[in-house]
């Protein structure tokens, strides 16, 4: 709504617009190659892909006019300095990993890096000087491997039985921090798997939300207001210290205090588990932070140069912007290309629109659904469809829609609006599900499937057809 120019791509072809900017910047010379040379690694391999995708056929990947893809490309190789701010949205389909592998390449062919507000940013936080070691303490593990459960296939997971490649059936689970029976992709299955009777569920809420509603027990936990914590960022670069405001109210307690009483009753008797909350923060950061300059100003300021890789010094093991990233030796691509969807859009006579689901205005994924005056706000769930999309199924404004696939089906209001491309539909989210016209949400009809990097979930590769309820 606020932007210059706004390129409505199809959910998933991130990657191919990224090369079609690299093959312009090389056959229009808008290039360093000073810095290429010196602080980059792969580059006449990347330079091979890049040949191979033209605008032509990025924008028919893509699904926008090719003018618009010659006009960014042109806009920026010749704007200096550029930056890209990459979000949250673009890793959630099958090749979001090669997508982000192929904008992060860009700053380097040009040369952004060496400006003050030049290069990329998708989060700030791996800057933080965080002493994992002393807060994890993986050292009491004394060799042995818990098993990791992806959180984006809990619903599968949560009915599987016991098996040699699965393990022992989860039989008890914490949560805290998280609302997995309204974020969690496929949620039919996710619900199945919380309404298990033999599964003994403990929730760690202020809240009773979705998955508290699942639970055998509720802990109430304190909220920031009641507790010690100390923050990294995603956008800026100060470490923030949070001071509790008041005491606990009730029976609250802090996360960390419900596991400290938890280890003292099973007899787990190192002293890390006696450390306070205000300990840990003392903790995180060693002797990185001044802690003392934290509990006077609140905030400590991280020493970042303005250009911290106008010179190269990337965290890397050759110091360099790797753009063959040596992914080959793992099945992926040596340099970054695009992978098509799991479910790519129009593949699919019966499921033609393509579907994403980012979090509606008032709301922080599922965070403050439970705030009656942002839920008046928002309204109700709404489902954004183009006045195209539309037309050809009878759909007017503020009329019940099915959303469907065949993973499952939710009800949602219609708005029609040129907020939606056409092809897609936007799917707001994240509403609890007691809050849904049927009692269900949008994650009825995404998918468990995973990204090709980082084993992420898929949430914007979901092909739905919508009709009225």
């Amino acid at each position: 709504d606020k932007c210059d120019e706004h390129i409505a791509l199809l959910p998933g072809t991130d990657a191919a617009l990224a090369l079609a900017i690299m093959h312009e910047l090389v056959v229009h010379g808008w290039l360093d190659h000073d810095y290429i040379a010196r602080h980059t690694v792969g580059w006449e391999a990347l330079k091979e892909r890049a040949l191979l995708w033209n605008p032509k056929r990025a924008a028919q990947v893509c699904g926008v006019p090719e003018a618009q893809i010659v006009e960014l490309a042109r806009d920026y190789g010749t704007t200096t300095p550029a930056a890209i701010r990459v979000n949250y949205g673009v890793q959630r389909c099958a090749g979001g990993g090669n997508a982000i592998r192929a904008i992060a390449c860009l700053p380097a062919l040009t040369g952004a890096w060496r400006h003050r507000a030049g290069g990329v940013l998708l989060s700030s936080s791996s800057q933080f000087p965080v002493d994992r070691a002393t807060l994890q303490r993986t050292d009491l593990l004394a060799g042995r491997t818990p098993r990791t459960i992806n959180m984006v296939t809990i619903g599968d997971d949560l009915l599987r039985e016991s098996s040699a490649d699965f393990g022992p059936k989860v039989e008890a689970l914490v949560v805290y921090n998280s609302n997995p029976v309204a974020v969690a992709p496929e949620s039919p299955k996710v619900v199945r798997a919380f309404q298990r009777e033999d599964l003994f569920t403990v929730v760690l809420e202020h809240f009773l939300t979705d998955t508290a509603d699942h639970a055998d027990i509720v802990l109430p936990a304190t909220t920031q207001l009641e507790h010690w914590d100390i923050h990294l960022a995603y956008g800026h670069t100060d470490v923030l210290l949070n001071r509790p405001a008041i005491a606990p109210m009730g029976e609250a307690r802090s996360n960390a205090q419900i596991f400290r009483d938890l280890a003292a009753r099973m007899g787990l008797d190192d002293p890390c588990f006696a450390d306070s909350d205000e300990a840990l923060c003392r903790q995180a950061y060693g002797d990185q932070i001044d802690f003392n300059a934290l509990l006077q100003n609140g905030f400590a300021a991280l020493a970042i140069p303005d250009a911290p890789y106008a010179e190269g010094g990337f965290p890397t093991a050759s110091g360099k912007c790797q753009f063959d990233s040596g992914l080959r030796t793992s099945g992926g691509p040596d340099v970054p290309d695009f992978i098509p969807n799991h479910e790519p859009s129009g593949a699919s006579p019966d499921y033609p629109l393509a579907m994403i689901s980012p979090p509606a205005r008032n709301f922080l994924n599922s965070s403050f659904v439970n705030v009656q005056s942002l839920r008046n706000m928002e309204g109700e769930p709404l489902l954004e469809i183009h006045p195209d999309d539309a037309a050809t199924r009878g759909i007017q404004s503020g009329a019940v829609v099915r959303v469907f696939n065949a993973r499952g089906d939710y009800r949602v209001k219609a708005d029609v609006s040129t907020r939606a491309r056409p092809g897609v539909v936007n799917g707001l989210g994240i509403w609890w599900r007691k809050f849904g016209l049927a009692g269900t949400n949008v994650n009825e009809v995404t998918s468990q499937k995973l990204t090709d990097m980082g084993r992420g979930p898929t949430f914007y590769d979901c092909a739905v057809q919508v009709e009225r309820a």
